[in-house]
């Protein structure tokens, strides 16, 4: 008995140590999964590192017919260049307002083509979503570099394994001031101007009917940065400061 009782307590202790084991291991990948600053493979930027006071502005998801234009116009008023990481079914429905982003001069992004989370997919569904997204970038006109942002900022095997492969940059942000729920305009704008930094690459999420408190937020946050000294570049532009 004394042996059995020992044997089920090493067992005991080996599952439970197994267990704990897998908890981590799967906290890691999360962890990894949504990190802004790390990814497995290939190039991730969250910002830039340097001493001039540049900001990258970008905006995620549409195009839509609800912001888009606004934002254009809001943009086109400050002589502001932007990049739009845009979504493959949403330019495929609206490729006019994907044209008129191209047209303005602004910088043209993959956000994928269906917004799906791009973790745990296969390679084949990975270059699927890439490559139809890239194909209606170049339709609407956009002649540049494309730069990759993964939906909600999710990433872990497949996807950056491909974009290393294909030697595609994966961006994401250090200040999202409306990525979780839909804050009211102050918020956006107090969020923003309280962490930007040179460097910074700040995404928003203002091309939707639901999202006019992040479009409202534009004017003052541009008027705010500039006054304070910012210059705003494209992505591109602010990779080529890099020290």
């Amino acid at each position: 008995m004394i042996l059995k009782s020992r044997r089920a307590r090493k067992w005991t202790i080996a599952v439970a140590s197994a267990l704990v084991v897998a908890v981590a291991g799967a906290y890691t990948l999360l962890q990894v999964a949504k990190s802004p600053s790390f990814q497995f493979f290939g190039t991730i930027v969250d910002r830039v590192d340097t001493a001039e006071k540049v900001v990258a502005l970008t905006f995620d998801d549409g195009p839509d017919p609800a912001g888009t234009r606004t934002i254009l116009d809001t943009l086109e008023t400050h002589q502001v260049p932007a990049t739009f990481f845009l979504i493959g079914h949403e330019m495929a429905a609206h490729p006019d307002l994907a044209h008129a982003i191209a047209a303005a001069g602004h910088e043209i992004g993959n956000h994928s083509f269906s917004h799906d989370r791009m973790i745990g997919v296969t390679p084949a569904w990975v270059a699927d979503e890439v490559e139809a997204t890239d194909a209606l970038i170049r339709a609407a006109g956009y002649p540049g570099e494309i730069f990759f942002r993964p939906p909600n900022g999710k990433k872990l095997f497949a996807l950056p394994h491909y974009l290393a492969e294909h030697h595609r940059t994966t961006i994401t942000w250090d200040v999202a001031p409306d990525s979780d729920g839909i804050p009211d305009t102050a918020t956006v704008e107090r969020t923003v101007l309280d962490q930007v930094r040179p460097g910074s690459i700040v995404v928003l999420h203002a091309m939707y009917a639901s999202r006019e408190q992040s479009r409202e937020a534009i004017d003052p946050i541009l008027d705010q940065l500039k006054q304070r000294g910012y210059r705003f570049v494209t992505v591109s532009q602010l990779l080529a400061a890099r020290h």
